[in-house]
């Protein structure tokens, strides 16, 4: 875990008082398997206000727009997710190394585990799949009951 992440965890912890975050980077392995919980959209909110970037974030949000998929070098299926607090980000899912959300549609509400990056437009969350490499923390994304990693 980088330093910057550790550091706004135990700013996060020590500004809650009473919640606990728990800091697990185990992803399920299958469709039907219970979501770890390995950040806190609290994490995820402290990111997008300090505009930092690399950090392995959780939330979900409701879809408001698809997007056409990035065909530039690794294919992305894209869209757009609006959070409950009202903030916007892009999910750019590598359909390369994992299976596209199918039936995908305005309204549905996706959970996620990936890396943040910050932008003026909200923030993009990318690597929501396995790494074949082993190098980076697996992430995922969950849809209608089945997780794609």
């Amino acid at each position: 875990m980088k330093q910057s992440t550790i550091g706004v965890i135990l700013a996060l912890l020590a500004v809650a008082g009473g919640y606990q975050f728990n800091n697990h980077a185990t992803a399920p392995v299958g469709a039907d398997a219970t979501l770890s919980r390995p950040s806190s959209e609290s994490t995820l909110l402290a990111a997008i206000r300090k505009r930092q970037s690399d950090v392995q974030v959780q939330g979900e949000g409701v879809v408001y727009k698809l997007l056409a998929d990035d065909r530039d070098g690794r294919r992305h299926q894209r869209f757009l997710l609006r959070l409950d607090t009202g903030h916007s980000l892009l999910v750019a899912h590598n359909i390369d190394l994992a299976e596209r959300l199918r039936g995908l549609k305005v309204g549905d509400r996706v959970s996620f585990y990936g890396e943040y990056e910050w932008n003026d437009k909200g923030g993009v969350i990318h690597w929501t799949h396995h790494d074949p490499r082993g190098r980076h923390e697996n992430g995922w994304l969950q849809h209608a009951g089945k997780t794609y990693q």
